[in-house]
């Protein structure tokens, strides 16, 4: 006579909805937890919120695919903190929606970079960037400097962050943010964002 393992085993079924079963409940109890633990739902002393400007830099940067090449976390590794700075914490990330982590790394991690290089050496780097790395293989995105912004929905993103998400946007932020962005580039709104990645923490 078979035991009940055995059954389970034989049957594709039963065997399937088995895992399913085991796996949520592993998942449950590994990530349930930390929607209670402070340190991952509190930001980081120092942290601010996106200027209307480097929102949309932000925005640019998800436009153009950078997060293909380009990973936003740095590992709590000697090798990653030596070249990158301090390892990233759920802190830094309380008001990121979605996430720019990733996993790819073409290009170095960026976690860190604001402040690094100057605006010029970013405006370089983006309209050819050989012209700054010469090995390097990343594309060049020259329309990002002809490109302007309206500065038409600005608005409204900085109030669904601040209504939906809880980033602590005043009405003045969301008021001005149009004139903020008006008649700026796309460049100078990339070169924003770039530059205010890892304030918090250095």
């Amino acid at each position: 006579m078979q035991n009940r393992h055995e059954l389970v085993e034989k049957n594709v079924t039963w065997l399937a909805i088995l895992t399913v079963v085991a796996i949520s409940f592993g998942g449950l109890v590994e990530i349930v937890p930390l929607f209670f633990q402070q340190q991952t739902n509190e930001p980081v002393e120092g942290l601010r919120p996106y200027t209307a400007l480097e929102m949309e830099g932000r925005d640019i940067y998800i436009r153009e695919g950078c997060t293909v090449c380009h990973s936003q976390m740095i590992r709590p590794f000697r090798a990653e903190t030596e070249r990158y700075g301090h390892y990233s914490v759920a802190g830094e990330s309380v008001w990121e929606h979605p996430f720019l982590w990733g996993s790819k790394r073409t290009g170095p991690d960026l976690a860190r970079v604001g402040g690094r290089y100057s605006d010029e050496w970013h405006r370089v780097h983006l309209l050819n960037p050989r012209d700054v790395v010469p090995e390097s293989n990343m594309p060049a995105f020259p329309w990002l400097e002809t490109n302007v912004l309206d500065g038409k929905h600005t608005a409204e993103k900085l109030r669904v962050f601040r209504d939906n998400f809880g980033v602590p946007y005043t009405d003045a932020d969301i008021e001005g943010a149009e004139a903020a962005v008006k008649g700026k580039t796309e460049m100078d709104a990339v070169i924003a964002y770039l530059q205010s990645l890892g304030h918090a923490l250095k």
